[in-house]
């Protein structure tokens, strides 16, 4: 293999020249796991061609980057056969975008910061090597349960009875993150611990430019206990260093009149007006939102180390401080002198 690995690919820690044991423990239940895969991306010719074909029918993840199933058997990972429950999803580099290559690292980095420097409960992911060098991101499914049986999971697409047959051909972005943190209010019955963690990743989405959190990417789970909360956040990119997307995915914006906020107004973005008064319409209290906003509008150092050993490259690196930071100085504009 000739990707010089000085970070762990899972927790981009320094120090390792493959998965630590912490990344071990959480994503291959304690088995040494080579961050090789045993076979060649999809685009290479080769004797898996015909397993890839296969694998694609089996998955049932919905999105438009390809998906491929794979199951653990002993200490290998393997493209999911017939009859056999995948237990991750790989999603190769994707086609027809600027940056292509960097899309598998970008990912990883964004889920990464999440975890790591904002505590957002993130699907547990890594990044990973085909056998011919190409990167992937990898994923562990979190609704299996340990008897092999699923929690019921379902997006808010769903639940706002979004289809393209009701909304038309764009149904996930048809809509606003008030309304949509109204489906949570009306689903959890631990509606305000949840509505915190959802008010966070909206805020965590517009400072790491991410323009694809649409409906589909929310989804309620149903917890060991029986009753339903947030699942863990999953699909989060800096879309903004692939394509030209507007800085929040649904269309409505924040609430349904939000692009006619008095911040916005004058700005021409959000800043931290909109995100305040956003929060107190969400219910959440004044002194919890203030709270969340002033971790999210300083500037942290943490996420630079993270930037600095991930896997982007170099030039990359440099496009997704730049972002970070001109998200960091919006959120600290207050129209209406808050702070």
């Amino acid at each position: 293999m000739s990707v010089q690995i000085k970070y762990c690919p899972g927790s981009l820690k320094e120090g390792f020249s493959t998965y630590s044991g912490a990344v071990l423990k959480r994503m291959f239940d304690n088995k040494k796991v080579s961050h090789v895969l045993p076979f060649s991306s999809p685009d290479t010719e080769g004797p898996h061609q015909e397993k890839f074909i296969e694998n694609r029918k089996r998955i049932s993840i919905s999105g438009v980057q390809e998906k491929l199933s794979i199951v653990l058997v002993k200490n290998k990972l393997q493209l999911t056969e017939s009859g056999q429950q995948g237990q991750y999803i790989l999603k190769p580099i994707p086609r027809d975008i600027l940056k292509v290559s960097q899309v598998p690292a970008n990912e990883h980095l964004t889920m990464q910061i999440a975890r790591q420097v904002y505590n957002i409960p993130t699907a547990e992911n890594a990044l990973i090597f085909f056998d011919n060098d190409k990167p992937a991101y990898i994923t562990k499914r979190f609704d299996l349960k340990p008897d092999g049986g699923k929690y019921l999971q379902e997006d808010f697409a769903a639940i706002a009875g979004k289809t393209k047959d009701t909304a038309g051909q764009d149904f996930k972005y048809e809509y606003n993150y008030l309304d949509l943190g109204k489906l949570i209010a009306k689903h959890i019955n631990a509606a305000e611990v949840e509505l915190e963690k959802y008010y966070k990743l909206v805020l965590f989405n517009y400072l790491f430019s991410n323009g694809d959190a649409h409906l589909k990417n929310f989804s309620l789970i149903e917890s060991s206990d029986g009753d339903f909360i947030m699942s863990p956040a999953y699909d989060l990119v800096c879309t903004r260093i692939h394509v030209n997307d507007s800085y929040l995915a649904l269309k409505e914006g924040l609430t349904a009149d939000s692009l006619n906020h008095p911040s916005f107004s004058v700005l021409g973005y959000f800043g931290y007006d909109d995100f305040f008064d956003f929060g107190l319409q969400l219910g959440l209290k004044e002194s919890r939102l203030i709270k969340i906003l002033d971790q999210m509008r300083t500037e942290n150092n943490s996420v630079y180390g993270l930037i600095a050993h991930s896997y982007l490259d170099n030039e990359t690196k440099i496009e997704y401080t730049t972002l970070y930071k001109d998200k960091v100085v919006r959120l600290n504009i207050s129209f209406g002198k808050r702070i």
